[in-house]
C-alpha cells in the first residue's frame, strides 16, 4: 500500500460563485484557472482568465437590447479560450446550467472538455433555493476531495443564517419589499433572493415563493419546501400597484457604482416619487454584482443585512456590506 498523499487536483472554475465556494472550504490553493467575473476574494485575480464577454454596454436598457439579440439569434454571450484551458490541464472544471445570461453555457465546456486526451470532471452548478446554494458547497468539497471542510464550512454558515433568523417575528404581517434585479425594463427577483426576502420578515408580491405539493403551508422547519420561480419582467404599472414599502435596487451583475446610475434613472419616472418606500425613505442599492445575485456562501451576508434592514436591527447587517440608501 502506498504512502504517498493524493494527488491535489487541478481546479478551473468558470463560475464566480463557484469560486467563493472553492474558496470558502479553504481550496482556493487548487485553482489554476478562473472566469473574468471571478473576481473574490481578491487571492484569485492572479489567476489566468479563460472567458470574455461579447457584451459591452453600460446602459441597462441597452444591455437588456443586445443580450436579447444575441438570445434570439442563436450567439453566444460568452467566449471561452479553449487553448489555453488545455494547457492548465485541470482535473475539474466548475461551471453552470442555471442562468445563459449569467455565465458560458454547460454543452459549450463539456465539448471543450471531451475534446481533451485526459478525463476532466465538469461539475454543474444550478441551485434555484437557499439550501441549494449551500449544499453546492458539499458538491464542490466531493469533487476535489474536501467534503469534510465543506461540511464544516457548511455548518458555520447555517449557524449564521439560524441566528439571524433570531431577530425575525415570524407572526408580524412583514412589509412589502420591491427587489429589482433589473432597472430597464424592471425585473423583479427570483429564487433564492425571494426565499430570503420572506424569511427575512418581508412579502414579495409580485414573485411570491408557493409551498410545494404535500408540503402544507410548508411553514418553520418545511420553510425550503417553499419556492420562486426565475426573476421575472414587470410592467411599470405593476410595479407601482405593488406599494413596496421597501425597496432594494440590486441590477444583476452590476457594480454599486452602476447601480447609483440606475437609481438616478428610476428616480426621474413620473411614478418613483409616489411609492411607499420612497415617501419613506426606505430605498437601498446593494452591489448585485457581489451580493444577492451569485449563488455563493455571502447568500448568507446578504440575508444578514436584509434581516438587519428590514427589521431595523443595525447590530445583524456585516461589517462592510456593500450597500447604501437611495432617494
Amino acid at each position: 500500500m502506498s504512502g504517498e498523499a493524493p494527488a491535489r487536483p487541478r481546479v478551473v472554475s468558470l463560475l464566480p460563485s463557484a469560486t467563493e465556494a472553492l474558496c470558502a472550504i479553504g481550496g482556493g490553493g487548487l485553482l489554476v484557472g478562473r472566469s473574468h467575473e471571478c473576481d473574490f476574494p481578491a487571492s484569485v485575480a492572479h489567476l489566468p482568465v479563460l472567458t470574455g464577454q461579447r457584451t459591452h454596454a453600460t446602459d441597462p436598457a441597452e444591455i437588456d437590447r443586445q443580450v436579447s439579440a444575441s438570445l434570439s439569434a442563436g450567439e453566444a454571450l460568452y467566449t471561452l479560450d479553449a487553448i489555453l484551458l488545455e494547457g492548465l490541464r485541470p482535473d475539474v472544471i466548475l461551471t453552470q446550467d442555471l442562468c445563459e445570461v449569467c455565465s458560458i453555457d454547460l454543452a459549450h465546456v463539456q465539448r471543450v472538455a471531451a475534446s481533451f486526451s485526459w478525463p476532466v470532471q465538469v461539475v454543474s452548478l444550478n441551485p434555484h433555493t437557499l439550501e441549494g446554494v449551500l449544499d453546492d458547497l458539499l458538491t464542490v468539497g466531493r469533487a476535489v476531495g474536501m467534503e469534510r471542510a465543506a461540511t464544516e464550512t457548511l455548518v458555520r454558515l447555517r449557524g449564521r443564517l439560524f441566528a439571524a433568523e433570531e431577530f425575525v417575528n415570524p407572526y408580524a404581517d412583514g412589509p412589502t419589499v420591491g427587489f429589482l434585479e433589473w432597472t430597464d425594463p424592471l425585473f423583479c427577483a427570483g429564487h433564492w433572493t425571494v426565499q430570503m426576502i420572506e424569511r427575512a420578515g418581508g412579502r414579495h408580491p409580485l414573485n411570491p415563493t408557493v409551498a410545494q405539493a404535500n408540503a402544507g403551508a410548508a411553514a418553520g422547519p418545511q420553510r425550503a419546501q417553499r419556492l420562486a420561480g426565475k426573476s421575472v419582467r414587470v410592467p411599470e404599472e405593476v410595479f407601482v400597484a405593488s406599494a413596496p414599502e421597501y425597496v432594494v435596487i440590486a441590477p444583476c451583475g452590476l457594480s454599486l457604482e452602476r447601480t447609483r446610475a440606475c437609481a438616478a434613472a428610476l428616480a426621474q419616472k413620473p411614478w418613483w416619487r409616489d411609492l411607499p418606500a420612497v415617501r419613506q425613505r426606505q430605498v437601498a442599492l446593494v452591489d448585485g454584482n457581489q451580493m444577492f445575485n451569485r449563488p455563493g456562501p455571502r447568500l448568507v451576508d446578504a440575508f444578514e443585512w436584509l434581516v438587519g434592514w428590514l427589521n431595523d436591527r443595525p447590530e445583524v447587517i456585516p461589517d462592510g456590506f456593500p450597500w447604501e440608501r437611495g432617494v
